[in-house]
């Protein structure tokens, strides 16, 4: 099948085969799998050494520095905000500006990311021949030596711990923009900064409050700070032996109310709960069901989530077991609240 893409700027009609294009694009994408895949068999200690090195940094009250030029420049910038989200001081250095006031920004305690897929970048070599007398720790991260030994170029003989990203061949032997490169600088970037957060102990905790937005933020907030219906207050709580038809009046009482009730037993612990689906299905095969004792039909221990929860633990159970209706329990058992999936749904963390 064949495509015109349009008149391209050098005024040339273009035709492209599809079938051999998307063959094409697989193949990269193959090619920077298979990157990834080759730097994560051969790396050895090098890496924990180079962890051990950050993590001490940050432990005298240093920061973790990126930097690197073009291409390697941008990858650096996301390593540091990865660095930096996931506990450890870290901002990006461009080499250049170094030279012009930005050495200001770097002090003793600190270390330093070079990235550069020579490393033979003049201006990254230059930053680092300046800051190695200050005594400042130098992790290269460069291409060569694929099968774990030192990478041969200026940036790794300065470093203090040198890391390979392989071979440094491209996707394309003809378009030579970094692509396979960049990729394994990003993977062996995002590695070292889990590797660092774990040596730092930091926990969920930690990092819901450096994502307090979007999203993320989201996933991470305590399942009971976004609860409508809480115990107590609007969520009714019957004993096992109050009729439904009582039980339904009480709910009625309160106006607005979740989709269902939820039942403790004499001393407050919960033990079932019966929704709106439950009403029906049993007026439907029971037309006097609406005078037996509530814990006679409902739905006994049902799943629930404890009051330390996050709402991405909510999340979960509701797109694992299509579960509408969540009790919230805390650890002696008692109720909380209820989570409906509309509260979910409110926050956009699930699709209505």
């Amino acid at each position: 099948m064949w495509f015109a893409f349009g008149v391209y700027p050098s005024g040339v009609d273009r035709r492209v085969d599809q079938r051999e294009e998307v063959e094409f694009i697989r193949g990269v994408l193959r090619a920077e799998a298979g990157a990834v895949s080759s730097i994560s068999e051969s790396m050895g200690e090098e890496a924990s050494a180079a962890v051990e090195l950050m993590a001490g940094c940050v432990s005298r009250g240093g920061s973790v520095l990126v930097t690197g030029l073009g291409k390697s420049g941008l990858i650096g910038k996301k390593i540091s905000a990865t660095l930096a989200s996931l506990g450890a001081p870290s901002h990006d250095i461009h080499p250049s500006e170094a030279a012009h006031g930005d050495l200001g920004r770097i002090r003793r305690d600190d270390c330093l990311i070079a990235l550069s897929r020579s490393g033979e970048t003049d201006e990254v070599v230059s930053l680092v021949e300046i800051l190695r007398p200050d005594g400042v720790p130098i992790i290269s991260i460069t291409a060569g030596a694929a099968d774990g030994g030192k990478p041969r170029n200026t940036l790794a003989r300065l470093a203090t711990v040198a890391l390979s990203i392989g071979s440094g061949r491209e996707a394309s032997e003809e378009l030579l923009a970094p692509t396979c490169s960049t990729t394994a600088t990003m993977a062996l970037g995002d590695a070292l900064a889990l590797a660092l957060a774990r040596r730092l102990r930091f926990t969920t905790d930690d990092f819901a409050r450096r994502h307090p937005g979007g999203t993320l933020g989201g996933l991470l907030r305590p399942v009971v700070d976004v609860l409508r219906f809480k115990a107590g207050k609007n969520l009714p709580v019957v004993g096992e032996r109050v009729t439904v038809r009582a039980a339904l009046e009480e709910a009625a009482a309160i106006g607005r109310r979740p989709g269902a009730l939820l039942v403790v037993d004499g001393a407050g612990l919960l033990r079932g709960i019966f929704t709106d689906g439950d009403v029906r299905r049993l007026v439907l095969s029971d037309p006097g069901g609406l005078d037996r004792a509530i814990g006679e039909v409902m739905t006994r221990s049902p799943r629930t989530l404890s009051s330390g929860s996050l709402v991405r633990d909510a999340v979960r159970m509701v797109r694992e077991n299509r579960q509408d209706e969540i009790p919230v329990v805390d650890d002696s058992g008692r109720p909380v609240g209820l989570l409906d999936v509309q509260d979910l749904v409110a926050i956009k963390v699930v699709e209505d």
